[in-house]
């Protein structure tokens, strides 16, 4: 008889998301007794392949706060429109006093941006991308104004037929 065998986290297929801790804090609620401590962590998860979300857990403990974010971040996890490694066009998103511009770039490039949004992108997948961070540095208000540049991605095709025009995307398409 085989011996009992546990799953290990590479084995199960949702497993091959990219998580990343961005940020621990320590929080304090104030009481009639007098202050209760907790923490707070902020976690990107992608999955490399053009899905991408991000989450906030509270807890009392560093590592159930680590695993509430998690779970939170996998949840509101959704599909970005990537083109051949990069956006299709030219997208602004803000989020309170944090705005951040994305433009496509060339094969080759990278990925030129910093901060939370550098790692929002890295683990979405997206491989050639110059992004620009404006106002506000939170890394939270960051990310989710990434977000929201990312979810206004459009079709290209469907895009050009709006314009009436070639977009100026660095890439050819097959």
């Amino acid at each position: 008889m085989e011996p009992f065998r546990r799953n290990n986290s590479s084995e199960r297929p949702e497993d091959n998301f990219i998580e990343k801790v961005i940020r621990i804090d320590r929080i304090t609620k104030v009481v009639k007794g007098g202050k209760r401590m907790a923490f707070r962590a902020f976690v990107i998860s992608g999955d490399g392949k053009g899905s991408v979300g991000i989450g906030l857990g509270k807890s009392k403990e560093v590592p159930a706060a680590i695993k509430k974010a998690i779970d939170k971040a996998r949840k509101s996890s959704f599909r970005v429109n990537i083109i051949k490694g990069t956006v299709p066009h030219v997208v602004y998103g803000h989020f309170g006093a944090s705005r951040v511009m994305l433009k496509p770039a060339r094969p080759g490039t990278g990925v030129i941006a910093g901060g939370a949004v550098r790692i929002l992108l890295e683990a979405l997948g997206i491989k050639d991308i110059v992004a620009k961070s404006l106002g506000s540095r939170n890394p939270i208000n960051s990310a989710k104004a990434a977000l929201i540049c990312l979810a206004s991605c459009k079709n290209l095709a469907e895009e050009t037929a709006i314009r009436g025009k070639a977009l100026p995307v660095y890439i050819s398409e097959e």
